[in-house]
């Protein structure tokens, strides 16, 4: 048995600690890449077209990863909470989130509506291949001076469930409430085509089935980047930046996720 304490066994440890960093970036990237398959790809195309030992060996191994850090958490003497799994969740963790989301982004929005003004015009030129005219004036954009967002006090709560991966909102470049995106950071061509994607989400989907979608992405996926409503924004956002010549429309793609149940 280890211990701190003996001067031999520190090394050790330390090896054990940095091993263990290794392997929770290494699931991380397994859990990414899981992630992107699932949001492409229906379970019933890959049960059907996937090479059979391919998908049999991660299977496997998946199984056998989630038995050791089972263990691991049954021994685990910590007081931190591990993370509820999805199918833990019960229908009063997934409401409750909602409702303090909905309510947060509510809030911030009467809260900084006062200080927000329209689109410059010089900005409509570059937006208007992507969102329709509707949208730009309606939307309306404010950034903070000398100082940013802060997390929202649910963030408390969260933490209580194992949700230690909440994404800090003062290093967001922007947030989208509703119809109002507030800027962390100087307002760039690139975050409010990010901001503006959200707020065509929040259009097409509704406030309230935009949270729930939202809320039970990250209760999956454990990871803000991969909850799919905001996966697209930063692929749409990334398509943007790469060939902004290149017109598309953004609600087409909003709404054929919706339709395909991506989200």
């Amino acid at each position: 048995m280890y211990s701190w304490e003996d001067p031999q066994a520190r090394v050790a440890l330390l090896q054990l600690n940095a091993d263990l960093r290794h392997a929770q970036l290494e699931l991380l990237s397994a859990e990414c890449a899981t992630d992107r398959l699932r949001l492409r790809f229906s379970t019933a195309d890959i049960a059907e077209f996937a090479n059979e030992a391919v998908l049999s060996k991660a299977i496997k191994t998946a199984a056998s990863l989630n038995h050791y850090f089972s263990s691991l958490r049954k021994r685990s003497r910590r007081t931190q909470p591990a993370a509820l799994n999805e199918s833990e969740l019960g229908p009063e963790h997934v409401d409750r989130a909602v409702s303090l989301v909905c309510e947060y982004l509510k809030a911030q929005r009467e809260l900084h509506l006062p200080n927000a003004t329209a689109l410059d015009r010089s900005l409509i030129p570059a937006m208007q291949r992507f969102f329709s005219p509707e949208l730009l004036s309606r939307v309306r954009v404010a950034t903070l001076e000398g100082r940013r967002l802060s997390n929202p006090s649910f963030y408390k709560d969260a933490l209580q469930l194992g949700l230690t991966n909440l994404p800090p909102i003062k290093h967001m470049s922007s947030l989208t409430f509703i119809d109002l995106i507030v800027f962390n950071d100087k307002l760039s061509e690139r975050a409010l085509f990010h901001g503006l994607v959200h707020a065509v989400q929040f259009e097409v989907l509704g406030l309230e089935r935009y949270v729930e979608l939202f809320v039970r992405g990250f209760f999956r996926t454990r990871l803000h980047i991969m909850v799919p409503l905001e996966a697209q924004a930063f692929a749409l956002d990334s398509r943007f930046a790469r060939t902004p010549e290149q017109s598309f429309c953004v609600e087409e793609q909003v709404r054929l996720w919706a339709n395909q149940d991506r989200y």
